[in-house]
This record gives C-alpha cells, structure tokens and sequence, in this order.
C-alpha cells in the first residue's frame, strides 16, 4: 500500500494566490505546511500563478515542483472591490485553459483546490468533469456572513464588499457539494454542510490546522523571558480583514488603556484594512500603545511572540484561526470571542467572551494581566492544548492517511 501512495500523482492548485505582502490566509498556511511534508510521500507538484510560485519559494524546501498557470497580475489597488473581480475572471480564464489540459497529458491521481474562490475552484470542477478518474479534494475553509446579519463585519461603507463575498460563494459552495470527492473544512461545525448522499463524513476532513512546535519547544525549555520585561501586553496576528475584527481590537485595547495607561499591542499583519486600522488609533489616541508592525514570518514572529504576554483572536465570525494558535505554543493564553468553530479549535488556553462584548473583552486582558495563579493556568492549558493536538507533523500525517488510505479502499 505505501508504495502504491508513494507513486500517486497529486496536483496542488493555488491559483488565486496574488502577493503575500497582502497576507497569508489560514488556507495558505494550510497548503504551505502539507505540502512541506507530503512532497516525499507521493508524487507532488504545485500549479500556482507567478505570485505563487514566489511565495512557494520563500516557504517551501528547494527542489519542490512548481508549474505557473496564471499570469501576473498588476494593480495599485490588488484589494479594491472592482480589482478582485477583474483579477478572478483572469485566474479563472487562465486556471480553466491550463489546468484540464495538465492533468491530463500528466495523468494526475489527485487533485487538491487550496480554497473556494472561483479561481481556484471553478477551474478545478472543469478538471474534474473532463477527468471523472481524479479524486478532487476541495479546499471549503470559510463561510461568508449573510450580508444582512446584524453581527455581520460588513456594515455601512462595506456592506457592498461583504454582498459580493458572500454572492461570489453561491457557486463554489454548489459545485463543491456536488462534485468534490472529498472536502476540507476546518471546524466540525461545517462538516453538516458538505455531506451528501454521495460524500459521507469519513470524506469530509477536519483539517483545524497546525503549528510547527519546533522553535517554541526549544525556547520553553531554555531562558524565558519574564513577564515584566516584555514589551507587549498582548499580540494580534493575522489578517487585517473584516471577518478579524481588528476595528473592534482598536476600541477594546482603548478601554484596556484606560485600565493600564502603559499597555501595548502589537498587531502583526497585512490586509485590506490597514489604512482605517491606522486612522482609528490615531483618532482614539493610542499611538503610543500600538505597534503596527505589518507581515512578519518565521523569527521575527517568534520574537513578538516572545515578547508578549497575551495573544488576542477578535474574529467576529470565523471557522477556527491558526495564528491564535501559534502564540499559544509560546505559552501565551488566548482572549477570543465565544465563536461556535472556537469551541472545538480551543477548547483550553483560551477565554471566552461573549460575543460580542467589547468591555468584557477588556476586562478578560486586564484579568489575565492581574490575577497570576489564572495566567499561569491558562498558559500551560494552551501549551498542553498545542504540543498534544496541533503540531503539524502529526496533523499532516493524520490527513494524509484520512484521504489516499480511504479513496484507496
């Protein structure tokens, strides 16, 4: 059987993938990390945009294989409303004109699409219509919020952007459910969407997601650097994006101010609302207890990690989030929101806050901050939580197995 595995062919396809100084997504993350250790166990290749490839790169051990499918694409504005349409009708056109073509003259076993987006996606259904032998794995990482709920992130000026995102979803969700042979979701609440009288639950995997342990391991068992001497009260990470609720992080660290006039954040991260984050601590005040640090990786991460005390996941809707896992392999305990998919991803290390209770927010850093005994709790919660169920290398394996031992049954 392993040899049989190793032997398969399978196909990455990271088509909407457009510049990393926007921001690596959970889903990039997601690929980024499987393919680190899957490239040794069958035969893989990653198809992907120019941008891709360079981010590919950066991220991945030389000698990967890389194939580009999609043209560059160029703009001031790569996440303005009007751009990301014309840029999907691009990917798309060049994902359906290229990948169809390779699978087939390659003989592709699988097929792995890194996200719903139409440019990853549709181009992938066409591959698998034209290929009914491909077992197609789709990548379904998030559900866009009804434009009209009243906890929805898109309001006012951004109702537009948030009717699209969740209007451009209608598709992928259709075909994906009706063609896809196995589904990747990240939370076991979304896993009721996918099956099918076709797809049964051992075909719908809950991948959560990962975190290289690795450095942290090292660190916790050498010289930690002591809660007074750390720059940070608290850290963000991630995407500086609606669903992130980085607006909402601006007027709860306010409050936290107004508790403790010396604590500082540090949010790391690019994203579409990066100018308004900016404004908005400016307006409120607080440049002096915010550091908007942009995209960090690797080192540079570790050490805002190392240097903080809290890290802090706002997310006002989401299906799981890895960053606030990767701060907590540093031994920091989380403050989120008592999202549904949060219960499952951090069942410990984390409080809860009742969505969505801004002051109560505070109060939970301002607790964690003050009462020592509960820090040291929930720190080593989170660590225990991270060491014994997120480390890649036990996550990757245990995917891997979930869909080429069960597609080879």
């Amino acid at each position: 059987m392993t040899n049989e595995v190793n032997e398969k062919k399978l196909v990455f396809f990271l088509n909407w993938l457009i510049s990393q100084e926007v921001g690596l997504t959970g889903g990039d993350r997601i690929w980024i990390e499987l393919s680190k250790r899957w490239k040794n166990l069958c035969d893989l290749t990653i198809v992907t945009s120019i941008e891709g490839i360079k981010i590919a790169e950066k991220n991945l051990p030389s000698g990967t294989r890389m194939i580009e499918a999609s043209r560059e694409i160029r703009s001031r504005n790569l996440i303005s409303v009007s751009n990301l349409l014309k840029n999907t009708i691009l990917r798309v056109i060049d994902g359906v004109l290229f990948l169809p073509k390779y699978v087939r003259k390659n003989k592709v076993d699988y097929l792995y699409s890194s996200s719903d987006f139409l440019a990853d996606s549709f181009p992938a259904f066409v591959a698998k219509l034209l290929n009914p032998e491909i077992v197609w794995i789709a990548g379904f990482y998030l559900f866009a919020p009804l434009p009209w709920d009243k906890n929805s992130p898109y309001r006012g000026k951004s109702f537009f952007r948030g009717f699209v995102y969740w209007l451009e979803q209608r598709l992928p969700h259709f075909i994906i459910n009706n063609f896809a042979d196995f589904v990747f979701v990240t939370s076991v609440p979304d896993v009721k969407h996918f099956i099918t009288k076709k797809r049964d639950k051992s075909r719908i995997v809950v991948v959560q997601g990962g975190v290289d342990v690795k450095e942290s391991e090292k660190y916790l068992k050498g010289k930690v650097i002591p809660l007074e001497k750390r720059k940070y009260l608290a850290c963000f990470v991630g995407r500086l994006h609606y669903q992130k609720g980085v607006l909402e992080l601006i007027d709860i660290w306010k409050e936290v101010v107004e508790k403790k006039k010396d604590a500082k954040l540090a949010i790391v991260g690019n994203g579409v609302l990066k100018k308004e984050v900016i404004k908005k601590i400016k307006k409120c005040g607080l440049e002096n207890n915010i550091d908007v640090l942009g995209f960090k990786d690797g080192r540079e991460k570790y050490e805002i990690f190392k240097n903080s005390k809290i890290i802090l996941h706002p997310a006002i809707f989401d299906s799981g989030g890895m960053a606030a896992a990767e701060g907590m392999a540093w031994g920091l305990p989380g403050v989120s929101f008592d999202l549904e998919s949060l219960r499952d991803y951090y069942p410990r290390g984390m409080i809860k806050t009742p969505c969505f209770d801004l002051s109560k927010f505070a109060q939970n850093i301002i607790d964690l901050d003050r009462d020592q005994n509960l820090y040291r709790y929930l720190s080593q919660q989170a660590v225990d939580l991270i060491y014994s169920e997120w480390d890649w290398e036990k996550r990757a394996k245990s995917i891997f197995e979930k869909v080429f031992l069960t597609s080879m049954c």
